[in-house]
C-alpha cells in the first residue's frame, strides 16, 4: 500500500493550490484520509480529514479556507486551498487509515511530504 502525494508548490499570498493524494495497492477499505502539516519549528498538525462516511474535520485556522474532498472509487483524496497565507507555509503530508486486503486490522499509513510555501 502506497500513498502517494502531489500538488504542492510556491504561491503568493491570496493565492490557491490544490493538493491530491491516491492510495494504491491492495485496498479492502479506507477509513479515513486527510492531510498534516508540519511548518518549520512547530509540530505536525492535522489539517482536514474526512471519513469514509463524509464527515470532515478540519483545523481552526484554515475553515473556510481549505476544502477536502474524496474520490473513493478513485481511493484518492484533494485539499483545495484557497486564501493562502504565510502562515500555511509547512510540509504537507497526506495520511490514511486503512485496512489491506488480507488483514483484519487498519493501520495507519503515510505518504510522502509536500511543500507549500505562501511567499511574495
Amino acid at each position: 500500500v502506497q500513498l502517494q502525494a502531489s500538488g504542492g508548490g510556491l504561491v503568493q499570498p491570496g493565492g490557491s493550490l490544490r493538493l491530491s493524494c491516491a492510495a494504491s495497492g491492495s485496498i479492502l477499505s479506507i477509513n479515513k484520509m486527510g492531510w498534516y502539516r508540519r511548518a518549520p519549528g512547530k509540530q505536525r498538525e492535522l489539517v482536514a480529514l474526512m471519513t469514509s462516511g463524509g464527515t470532515t474535520n478540519y483545523v481552526d485556522s484554515v475553515k473556510g479556507r481549505f476544502t477536502i474532498s474524496r474520490d473513493n472509487a478513485k481511493n484518492t483524496v484533494y485539499l483545495q486551498m484557497n486564501s493562502l497565507k504565510s502562515e500555511d507555509t509547512a510540509v504537507y503530508s497526506c495520511y490514511a487509515e486503512l485496512r489491506p486486503s488480507g488483514k483484519y486490522y487498519s493501520y495507519d499509513y503515510w505518504g510522502q511530504g509536500t511543500q507549500v510555501t505562501v511567499s511574495s
